[in-house]
């Protein structure tokens, strides 16, 4: 974005800067912006905020009055109290970008800020945060689900741009779906691959990481370019015997692990099924192995 393009530069506040709030406060001042405050509790954000945003943590309140821009960057089951406390102090909104990063909340979250004026966006990184040092790196590049009313569309996407993201409209009725399909990706994968990784620990593999990884690389690679024709294994081969072999033995091993697998084999026969990779005679037999229905 040539300099000229830019937005006015903001006076940004930072409320809760733990890793998320920090990175992107960070990022912000890197595009131009001021951090002039933040908020923080925890050891970690306290440090963040003098490391990585230059500031000592203050009151929210003194966050808001002296910021332009407030990142609002808590975690999603406090954002409704923070908004609700926010509006009852009484404190100066009319005209202020309340920017929160929630991926499960819209903007009906921030009305009661709206009522007093403040202009709401929703602009959510799709990312993971460590609180490490490589986390303002991680920003660059990363797609941001961004909801705003239409009129402020071009700011809420001027400012993911100014942080190095790709700014994707998500509307506002559909960021709970939004957010269910990052979570179940990333979040479900980390525990998928943990569970995989403390299998093989028990039969005595020393790195499981080494082992995994190349085959994870290889599967990840696959779906991203090729979608469910990407598909390898027993169940899109219709290898019924060797699906309930693995069902019997996480019974006997890992039996909280036993109930997922059935649930995931079903449900990748489904999608094998409907995409023609699975014919419905292995779909049955595999139906037999896995004890239950994959069309209920």
């Amino acid at each position: 974005m040539d300099a000229n393009d830019r937005p006015a530069r903001l006076a940004v506040g930072v409320l809760g800067a733990g890793r998320v709030g920090s990175a992107l406060g960070a990022a912000l001042a890197q595009a131009g912006h001021r951090v002039v405050a933040a908020s923080g509790v925890s050891d970690a954000s306290i440090r963040w905020a003098a490391e990585r945003l230059g500031v000592v943590p203050v009151r929210p309140e003194d966050v808001v009055a002296a910021a332009e821009l407030i990142l609002l960057t808590v975690p999603d089951d406090v954002l409704p109290d923070l908004v609700n406390g926010l509006a009852a102090t009484g404190v100066e909104l009319r005209g202020k970008l309340l920017v929160h990063t929630s991926g499960a909340y819209g903007l009906s979250v921030l009305e009661p800020a709206s009522r007093m004026g403040a202009l709401p966006f929703a602009l959510h990184p799709v990312m993971t945060f460590t609180g490490r040092d490589d986390d303002l790196n991680r920003i660059t590049g990363c797609s941001f689900g961004v909801t705003a009313p239409d009129q402020l569309r071009p700011i809420a996407e001027a400012l993911v741009i100014e942080m190095g993201g790709e700014p994707v409209w998500i509307a506002d009725s559909d960021r709970a779906l939004y957010h269910a399909a990052l979570a179940g990706a990333a979040n479900h994968m980390v525990t998928l691959i943990a569970e995989s990784s403390e299998l093989l620990r028990r039969i005595g593999v020393d790195h499981p990481g080494r082992m995994l990884g190349p085959l994870l690389g290889a599967a990840l690679d696959n779906v991203l370019r090729l979608g469910i024709a990407g598909l390898t294994g027993p169940v899109v081969r219709g290898d019924a015997g060797t699906v309930r072999k693995h069902v019997d033995a996480l019974i006997l091993a890992a039996p909280e692990a036993a109930d997922a697998y059935v649930a995931l084999a079903r449900l990748t026969a489904d999608r094998a099924l409907a995409a023609g990779l699975l014919k419905p005679e292995e779909a049955e037999r595999l139906l037999d192995a896995l004890g239950g229905n994959i069309w209920t």
